[in-house]
């Protein structure tokens, strides 16, 4: 009996390890994981149109949501939109809380050192928006020692911070437009085509863009880094290339800008 129980003692490290195997076997990649449940979980805001909104009967809409929604047909998943501020849509995705995000997500250097993007489904220009009546600023460089403010994290901070600005941060599109307007701030930077979509809304509100970047930053969705991710970034990929390919990317961008901004914008 004792000899029994010693080999059982003996063999217990391997057999655990054979366990834990089998169970990481089990478990499979991200894809796989994704597939078992069913459903793929989106992070988005839900505060800024067209891209992520709710509409008049408080339904989740925007090209972002609806371009998600397509994929997960491809990819034969539903789809569970999580709504949080843009300052934690990153650190859901690390934390695995999230498996993408559809947010008009920017590609930048910083980013791509820690996720993967899937094929760009967007392109999109920076708009600086300051009040009507600001004869101050009317370029980029402009905003050196100027105070601005824009959403907690994002590319639009970033890039005001390396202009010199001071920025506050808020959560929402509309929130800094109106820290413009009341002048608690001199400037934003935000999508041009959100702005030009808030000015159909409100073409009576003081405030105009004086300057769009040069170049069009690339919208995609994010991924977490690693082998763990690739064969859901493939699948993605895939997705996305067949809907552009069917014409549905363009047909979304015109219901909602009225422009195709699936396409490289021309320098």
């Amino acid at each position: 009996m004792m000899k029994k129980l010693l080999c059982i003692l003996l063999m217990l490290p391997l057999i655990l390890t054979a366990a834990f195997a089998l169970a990481e076997e089990a478990e499979g990649d991200l894809l796989s994981r994704i597939q078992a449940k069913g459903e793929m979980v989106v992070a988005t805001e839900g505060t800024w149109a067209p891209w992520t909104y709710h509409n008049e009967a408080n339904e989740l809409v925007g090209f972002d949501v609806e371009v998600a929604r397509l994929v997960g047909e491809k990819l034969g998943l539903a789809v569970t939109f999580v709504e949080c501020p843009w300052d934690s849509i990153f650190a859901g995705i690390d934390a695995q809380r999230y498996d993408t995000a559809a947010n008009g997500v920017d590609i930048t250097e910083d980013r791509a050192l820690k996720y993967d993007f899937a094929t760009p489904y967007g392109y999109n220009r920076t708009a600086l928006i300051v009040r009507g009546d600001n004869a101050d600023i009317a370029s980029f460089e402009d905003l050196a020692g100027r105070k601005t403010v824009n959403s907690l994290g994002s590319t639009y901070m970033e890039i005001a911070e390396s202009y010199g600005a001071t920025v506050t941060g808020v959560d929402s599109l509309d929130e800094t437009l109106q820290m413009v307007l009341i002048g608690r701030a001199e400037a934003t930077l935000n999508a041009e085509l959100s702005f030009n979509d808030f000015m159909k809304a409100r073409p009576d509100a003081n405030l105009k863009a004086v300057a769009l970047s040069e170049d069009a930053t690339c919208i995609a969705f994010p991924v977490r880094k690693g082998e763990d991710s690739a064969t859901f970034l493939a699948a993605l990929n895939q997705a996305i290339e067949e809907l552009a390919a069917e014409g549905e990317l363009s047909r979304l961008s015109m219901d909602y800008f009225g422009i195709d901004i699936t396409q490289q914008p021309m320098k």
